[in-house]
């Protein structure tokens, strides 16, 4: 790994053995973030953006195994660390804010508790520090009466209190690397815009990494530098922000974009759904999983998955369509 490298994940493979048989979530995903970077990982619903995540903070449950590749983060080689020494990392160089905070914290605990957990785990304050920590964490995620937050429970709280409770937690020891999995699915518009911000000025005051696992591809652009777009467990396009939205190159990163409402759009212009259905991960087609949904689908496209081929340094996209293209061009050149 590169100095400047924080996270470098090769050729991963995941599956979950279950009874009907093997799920693979994950089929060689290969995804690399730098030092400061905020990535962004977007598809729809059964990519693999959440078990990918999961995976990094050593967190997949049974049935799920990975089978193949490495995960190497700030020097450590996690698809080889046991659960022990994935705890002293786990909260205190990578955390992880979940997608439903009501579902993460413990109804029974206080909030203040919660938070000093985290605290006693991975530092050596006491517990007047700890309770000083807490107070100055839940200022620093902009909730009034912090005093009074702490001996509160988590049903107390509204859903924008518990997702910044969810956030102090998270960066209770100064991550170098905050995964966010869809943090803002529950809330309104206006608390979304509210958490976005207060993680892009936290990212500033800590120096702080951060992937953003989402649907929302108008987050995407308001706080990412880099984009993977993933479908049916693979890496399917990645590349800058400005690569992604102005020079889309895969079929499904094209679908996406179009599926965007437009505000200068005309009123009665309709949106333009991908259409077909998700693929069945129990039985994966053999080639481009994307294949049965795409309208330039071709022969091969069914029967083998493409190479990546590389658009630029930071761009990269696995597409039948851009090896056609390269073929065509050098055929045009030898003319």
């Amino acid at each position: 790994m590169m100095s400047n490298t924080l996270l470098d994940i090769k050729n991963l493979r995941l599956s979950f053995f279950t009874p009907a048989g093997e799920v693979k979530a994950l089929n060689d995903v290969s995804i690399s973030m730098q030092e400061g970077d905020v990535l962004g990982i977007v598809g729809e619903s059964g990519s693999g953006k959440s078990v990918t995540a999961y995976s990094i903070m050593g967190l997949t449950a049974h049935p799920g195994k990975i089978i193949g590749g490495t995960i190497d983060f700030n020097g450590h080689r996690i698809n080889e660390m046991s659960e022990k020494q994935m705890r002293k990392i786990r909260g205190k160089e990578v955390s992880m804010i979940f997608q439903d905070p009501m579902t993460s914290l413990n109804p029974v605990y206080t909030i203040g508790n919660q938070i000093r957990e985290v605290i006693y785990l991975h530092t050596d304050l006491d517990k007047q520090q700890a309770y000083d920590r807490s107070v100055e964490l839940l200022n620093l995620v902009g909730i009034n009466d912090p005093e009074k937050r702490l001996k509160q429970y988590p049903h107390e709280l509204s859903g924008g209190m518990r997702q910044r409770v969810m956030i102090a937690i998270a960066l209770a020891c100064e991550p170098k690397l905050l995964i966010a999995d869809e943090p803002t699915t529950a809330l309104d518009v206006t608390i979304q815009a509210q958490i976005i911000e207060l993680m892009m000025e936290l990212k500033r005051k800590i120096n702080m990494s951060i992937i953003m696992i989402t649907h929302d591809l108008g987050i995407v652009a308001s706080m990412c530098t880099n984009i993977v777009v993933m479908y049916a467990g693979k890496v399917v396009e990645a590349g800058s922000i400005d690569e992604i939205f102005y020079n889309p190159k895969h079929e499904y990163t094209k679908g996406l974009l179009r599926s965007i409402p437009n505000i200068d759009s005309p009123s009665h212009e309709r949106l333009i759904p991908i259409e077909g259905s998700p693929v069945d991960m129990l039985n994966p087609p053999v080639g481009c999983p994307f294949a049965p949904r795409c309208d330039k689908c071709m022969k091969i496209c069914l029967k083998r998955m493409p190479e990546y081929t590389k658009i630029s340094d930071t761009h990269k996209s696995a597409c039948w369509m851009l090896q056609k293209e390269e073929l065509e061009r050098s055929k045009g050149v030898m003319k």
